[in-house]
């Protein structure tokens, strides 16, 4: 790997966990059912997805810069997991269940208005 891909990667990465953690440290939001902090940084994150998607970047700096090094330390996959695992270990079937939902229905709608909000005015 080249000094150039190191800085990108320590550059993204690095403002991706501190949005994360920003995010997951001072929102909540109460809606009729608890939507977690965890979720929340899913959603903005699945949003800015679909956003980058419809922009359609060639450049591969700017790619690793903002796939994979922004939004892979952005979103928090395995935290969702986690969440599933003690929801499990809780025998909370059905609170996982709707939590599964939630999370990968969500963030696909957070995705697809991103996309659309892009290619609407481009």
């Amino acid at each position: 790997m080249e000094i150039p891909s190191i800085i990108i990667f320590l550059f993204g990465s690095t403002f991706g966990l501190i949005l994360r953690m920003y995010i997951q440290n001072n929102f909540k939001i109460n809606v009729g059912f608890n939507i977690t902090n965890t979720s929340i940084v899913n959603f903005i994150a699945s949003f800015l997805l679909g956003i980058s998607v419809a922009f359609d970047f060639i450049n591969n700096n700017l790619l690793m810069l903002f796939y994979v090094c922004f939004l892979g330390c952005l979103s928090t996959f395995s935290s969702f997991i986690y969440q599933l695992f003690v929801l499990f270990q809780k025998r909370k079937f059905k609170l996982l269940f709707f939590h599964y939902l939630e999370v990968i229905i969500l963030s696909f709608i957070c995705f697809y208005i991103g996309f659309y909000f892009i290619k609407f005015f481009i």
